[in-house]
């Protein structure tokens, strides 16, 4: 290997087709305007992040068997899986950062996680039928910590990039932006692909993980 790789990767929109937030705008809420003021609170700044997901999470109100088939129905990127294979196969730490919950990403690729030694670093959540599902951020003390979206994608990058790897960061949104500023090299999409052209940060456009497979392979 040429030279010491870690592969992060966010969740939502970038290894799943679809944030599993449109999943249950679009799906659960049907696209009803009153279920988004938590969102519309937080785009006006008057909540964070992680308290707007958890405002509109809190709406859920399934059965715990209908909840698991619904996350059973997140679509993942195809070619993850083999993406997953090859850093497991060459020894590359292969890291999944979300703003999002590990409670859905947990129940959708339990054995992927297992198998091929990826490390999940999002924020926790509980769920009831009655209550609906609430994020919980790590506590403040933690490495990961940040008071908007819970965790800190920019922290993972960081604490790689000072034990001397080469970061190689995959994201779609804003979450992601931090992150990609100070990551060695970006494969953006959608709106973080808009976010780092107007900053001038050097990306790789990608539209499935076939792309960052791609890349790897010619690092080896």
């Amino acid at each position: 290997m040429k030279n010491k790789l870690v592969l992060i990767s966010d969740f939502d929109g970038t290894i799943s087709k679809k944030d599993f937030f449109h999943m249950v705008i679009g799906k659960l809420f049907h696209g009803k305007q009153n279920m988004l003021k938590p969102w519309e609170d937080y785009l006006s700044g008057k909540i964070k992040h992680i308290d707007a997901l958890s405002g509109i999470f809190s709406q859920i109100n399934l059965s715990q068997e209908d909840l698991d088939k619904f996350i059973s129905t997140i679509e993942i990127d195809k070619y993850f899986y083999d993406t997953a294979q090859f850093c497991f196969n060459n020894k590359i730490p292969f890291y999944i950062c979300s703003a999002g919950t590990n409670y859905y990403i947990k129940k959708r690729i339990p054995e992927e996680l297992k198998k091929y030694n990826i490390v999940l670093i999002s924020n926790d959540a509980e769920y009831s039928p009655a209550t609906g599902m609430k994020l919980i951020a790590p506590s403040e003390d933690s490495y990961y910590y940040n008071e908007n979206t819970g965790i800190s994608k920019q922290a993972i990058v960081k604490k790689f990039k000072d034990d001397g790897f080469i970061t190689i960061y995959a994201g779609d949104g804003k979450p992601d932006l931090k992150a990609a500023r100070i990551a060695d090299i970006v494969f953006a999409k959608d709106l973080l692909l808009d976010l780092c052209k107007k900053e001038n940060i050097k990306t790789e456009h990608f539209d499935t993980f076939n792309d960052i497979l791609n890349f790897l392979k010619g690092q080896i």
